[in-house]
């Protein structure tokens, strides 16, 4: 009997993988010694004499490397988890999609996940010379309401992707019939997957008290009618900063589709409510509003859609430590540390149960 596909058994990969939390500890990313087999799979595929690669110093799941490629500089990601996921070959098709909607995205080149003479999978992509627009935003440097303007107007773009099924995408359905459909035949099937061990680990871990998780899972089901929707669209499902290159002033590139999804048309600006307030989600609620109206019942749907994903962020923040991490960590703002995270998150969840309650404007959030 063959096994399911680990990504149609989980809700978020970092978290709800066999191997939970792989890739986000803090390791030695110059040491692992795949510099000469990735020389020789890119010798392979290019048949150039000429190619090097060099560790890159990048944050995330995975691996990065820099491969020189005819003299061009070629940005190269690495997975070598121990479930031998495939979905990298999706996300290129995914980054693919994106770009043919005229969307800044970088261009894949070469990808491999058969792990045929590797033990990891690997991808070949363009170096966009841009830093992520994360390092502005610490800085103080991002013209906020402009860049996040274009990001809503974005998302609204990527929408017109509409797919069968829901939750992340079949990488053997790319293989075998050469489209993108989810693993799931309902929206709520997908939502609904790990809810409650998600909430039973945070109250585990004392994150959150029994009552507390107990009034976000009647909340959750007081509004099972929101998961009633025929197709899913493309959601981006880690849409921040860090994964969005360019300048203080402008979009350059959006990466990182590995845990894209077919699903609510609310999602991705609800992710951005993980990490920002009102003004700023207003802008990108104004630039998605140039490009298409809002769907029916968006206010709820923000809101569902801020908790369901502020509780899987608390199992990563919890479960990797993140809250015990200085400035120098990505998620934390400068001058702050592990604490603040903590009590932003809690507060956080706090408004986004208050909000789906109430179906509160989404100002609320400030």
């Amino acid at each position: 009997m063959t096994s399911p596909h680990p990504r149609s058994t989980t809700y978020y990969w970092k978290c709800d993988r066999p191997a939970a939390f792989y890739g986000t500890e803090e390791r030695d990313r110059t040491k692992t010694g795949y510099e000469p087999l990735l020389e020789n799979e890119l010798h392979r595929v290019f048949a150039d004499n000429k190619i090097s690669v060099a560790p890159a110093a990048a944050q995330g799941n995975h691996l990065t490397f820099i491969a020189v490629v005819g003299g061009i500089e070629r940005f190269v990601r690495v997975d070598d988890g121990p479930e031998h996921d495939d979905m990298i070959e999706v996300e290129s098709r995914i980054l693919s999609c994106v770009r043919e909607l005229g969307l800044p995205a970088p261009r894949v080149y070469a990808v491999d996940a058969s792990r045929a003479r590797v033990p990891f999978a690997w991808q070949v992509m363009d170096l966009v010379a841009a830093p992520d627009l994360n390092q502005a935003f610490k800085a103080g440097t991002l013209d906020t309401p402009r860049v996040f303007r274009e990001i809503g107007a974005a998302v609204a773009r990527w929408q017109s992707l509409t797919f069968r099924g829901f939750g992340p995408f079949d990488p053997a359905a790319l293989r075998e019939e050469n489209r993108l459909h989810g693993f799931h035949s309902s929206y709520a099937d997908f939502f609904h997957l790990h809810l409650e061990r998600h909430l039973d680990f945070l109250t585990a871990r004392a994150f959150l008290r029994p009552s507390e998780a107990e009034a976000m899972r009647q909340a959750i089901a007081d509004h099972c009618d929101l998961f009633d929707f025929a197709e899913g669209c493309l959601v981006h499902k880690d849409l921040a900063l860090w994964n969005i290159l360019g300048t203080p002033n402008a979009v350059a590139a959006y990466i990182d589709w590995d845990d894209a999804i077919a699903g609510d048309a609310l999602e991705d600006l609800a992710l951005l409510g993980c990490f920002h307030d009102a003004a700023t989600i207003a802008a990108a609620v104004g630039g998605y509003e140039s490009v298409r109206p809002l769907p029916t019942e968006h206010r709820r749907r923000f809101w569902l859609h801020l908790l369901r994903n502020m509780i899987m962020k608390s199992v990563i923040r919890v479960g990797a430590g993140y809250f015990d991490r200085s400035d120098s960590f990505f998620l934390i703002g400068s001058g702050s540390g592990g604490a603040s995270l903590k009590q932003f998150t809690r507060e956080r969840l706090a408004k986004a149960l208050a909000g789906l309650r109430t179906d509160a404007p989404l100002s609320q959030l400030a």
